[in-house]
């Protein structure tokens, strides 16, 4: 059996790691709540990234931890009650909880590590190295949702054997309609949202954890701005195109845009498609 068949087969051995440890400072102005517990459809938005790479079978998660590590903590402590019905018994020293009815929900281990309230997101990596125990590991933010096919990223990794897969995206120009006109002014074109020429990194990444031996100790190292770029150095990055929907979360306004279209059908659930 070849790595990749060996990484199909066993694709729960495979961790997630989810970066949930910045401060979401653009966020923070319109809410208390920390920006990956934001909620679209009722359920935070790292709830719908856990869920996507849930669907292809990838159920254990890692989450670096920083700003407001006690609220993502906190919603995972009480996840179980917070979602089902139950029967409590107190007093007598018993505080016995009993679950009613089936849970349709698969079974997901996580791993909340505190990797420290500043570090960068490289050395958060270091961090939780012990955690990975797998020869690669997916990688992405807890604010970005698409209907991403994970296996095909995970297939088009292997094939390549780089360090580091990143999918990308072909953003919209979601403020202004553009146009072009010649010297005079006559106008030949207008786009409205245009989709724009460059490609951008929606995360959905996947490491070899070789590259963590990349990665000094200590809480200054940078991922986007330091490590990849020495890999790119390297020629062990390689861009997978995605051409379906993607959209962060980073303000309150991309908040409202999510939820309706969750509202609408929200091409990201393909939990409902992939029945695992």
């Amino acid at each position: 059996m070849n790595n990749k068949e060996i990484d199909q087969h066993l694709g729960q051995d495979i961790p997630v790691v989810i970066f949930c440890g910045g401060q979401g400072t653009r966020m923070r102005g319109g809410s208390a709540t920390k920006k990956e517990l934001v909620e679209i459809g009722g359920r935070p938005i790292i709830w719908h990234v856990m869920r996507i790479y849930s669907s292809f079978g990838f159920n254990r998660f890692i989450l670096p931890l920083g700003y407001e590590a006690q609220q993502i903590k906190s919603y995972f402590l009480h996840y179980e009650a917070m979602s089902r019905n139950f029967t409590i018994e107190v007093g007598q020293r018993k505080n016995r909880v009993t679950y009613h009815g089936e849970e349709a929900h698969p079974e997901w281990q996580v791993s909340l590590v505190d990797t420290g309230l500043h570090t960068e997101k490289a050395s958060r990596l270091v961090k939780i190295a012990d955690y990975i125990k797998a020869k690669r590991f997916f990688l992405t933010y807890g604010d970005g949702v698409g209907d991403i096919n994970i296996q095909a990223v995970l297939d088009f990794h292997l094939a390549h054997e780089k360090l580091v897969t990143i999918t990308a995206v072909q953003p919209h120009h979601y403020q202004y309609g553009t146009m072009e006109a010649d010297i005079n002014g006559q106008v030949s074109l207008y786009e409205q949202y245009p989709r724009l020429p460059y490609w951008i990194n929606a995360g959905f990444m996947v490491f070899e954890t070789a590259a963590l031996q990349q990665i000094q100790n200590g809480d200054d190292t940078a991922l986007e701005t330091g490590v990849l770029q020495e890999m790119i150095r390297q020629d062990q990055v390689m861009m997978f195109r995605h051409h379906g929907f993607w959209q962060s979360m980073d303000t309150l306004k991309d908040a409202t845009e999510l939820e309706e279209i969750w509202q609408q059908g929200a091409p990201w659930k393909t939990w409902e498609n992939n029945k695992r």
